[in-house]
């Protein structure tokens, strides 16, 4: 996570950005009053929605705890991958 000043950031903006979307990293642009805004890229964005939809549900977060537990209780079952013969 990169915490920067407004001007700073301006003058340096596309290579800010460029490490936002290949780096992935954290922009914190600092600005008077605390009005600090975060940059993150695209794909960290959507990322973000979709952990928020998942386990914002009760139903999904505990079907997912049941399945850490099973997972680290050792409860595990192998599989055969089928192969599609439409590819």
């Amino acid at each position: 996570m990169i915490a920067i000043n407004y001007t700073n950031f301006r003058n340096e903006m596309k290579r800010h950005l460029d490490r936002v979307t290949e780096d992935f990293e954290t922009v914190i642009v600092t600005r008077k009053e605390n009005k600090n805004v975060v940059i993150i890229s695209e794909d960290s964005y959507n990322n973000l929605l979709e952990n928020i939809y998942v386990l914002g549900n009760k139903a999904n977060y505990d079907w997912l705890m049941e399945s850490k537990r099973q997972l680290m209780a050792g409860a595990i079952q192998r599989h055969e991958l089928i192969e599609d013969s439409n590819e």
